[in-house]
């Protein structure tokens, strides 16, 4: 939960992107290229995802209801996400983990995604509720805090992010995932009680919220989409995300949202190099004009 607060230093954050894009887009040349031959079909070897496991040792994120870090579920998640999507075939898939303290760390995963010229970010984090939603038991002889009413899933999408369509599609694809292995989302976020963390839920059907700020998706360059995968103050729900079964349910849920995602993407570009139209022979009558192709 504490990765959906707003992060101070933000305007430093964009400064800071701006130096780490680099260079500029290169010229377009004054003759359009011919058009490549692309294949509709995915290419999992060709496809770069991006894996980030939200927060850091020294900054674990939430506490969940029996004392374990938000860190550790976000860990073990995204390490067996990691390996179902090299098993399935996207063997450049990568695995983000940083050391450094937001709000510099966050910055950190988005050039990173960004200088891997990946064509999708995942961000894997799991869920709490505000401070003022939070209730106290013991266990095992120790005080810790829950909330057991908001189970389930939420995913969130950046409409600062460059590619706030495909954003979309892929949040739309992994919820309906999600859902086909029997998890739900959680509604709480569009609830009166959230307050200022009260989020726009965009995709009722799938469990998709806007959520502008967060760091990791606004500076990304490509499609990205941030996973709470449950809530770990629900008690019953923590002792379920810890299991392998549902750890296993969730790694499958997001390779075939993948899979889904990197056809849908190789479709889309073939169809765009269809209509690229042929360049027309150069008239000896008449003076021959440039022609420019908007990208």
């Amino acid at each position: 939960m504490t990765a959906l607060r707003r992060h101070a230093g933000i305007t430093l954050l964009l400064a800071l992107a701006a130096l780490f894009a680099g260079a500029n887009s290169p010229a377009r040349s004054e003759e359009p290229a011919p058009p490549r031959q692309r294949q509709a079909a995915c290419q999992p070897a060709a496809f770069r995802v991006a894996v980030d496991v939200g927060h850091t040792v020294a900054v674990p994120g939430a506490i969940s209801a029996r004392g374990a870090t938000e860190y550790s579920f976000n860990l073990r998640l995204g390490e067996a996400v990691k390996q179902a999507l090299v098993k399935a075939g996207f063997d450049k898939t990568e695995l983000l983990i940083t050391g450094a303290a937001p709000p510099l760390g966050l910055l950190e995963r988005a050039v990173r995604a960004n200088k891997m010229h990946a064509d999708l970010f995942l961000s894997i984090h799991h869920d709490s509720v505000p401070d003022n939603l939070l209730q106290t038991w013991n266990y095992e002889g120790q005080e810790y805090h829950y909330n057991d009413n908001y189970p389930g899933y939420a995913l969130f999408v950046s409409y600062d992010n460059p590619d706030r369509a495909d954003s979309l599609t892929f949040g739309h694809m992994l919820g309906e995932a999600l859902q086909a292995r029997g998890l739900g989302y959680t509604p709480h976020y569009i609830l009166p009680l959230m307050r200022h963390r009260r989020r726009e839920l965009v995709d009722e059907a799938a469990g998709v919220y806007r959520y502008d700020q967060l760091v990791v998706l606004r500076l990304t360059h490509m499609p990205a989409v941030l996973l709470e995968a449950g809530s770990i103050v629900n008690r019953r729900e923590e002792l379920a995300l810890a299991t392998p079964e549902r750890v296993a349910t969730e790694s499958d849920a997001v390779v075939a949202a993948v899979q889904d995602f990197c056809a849908a993407q190789a479709k889309a570009k073939a169809h765009v190099a269809k209509r690229v139209p042929a360049r027309r022979p150069a008239s000896r009558s008449r003076p021959v004009h440039t022609v420019r192709f908007a990208h």
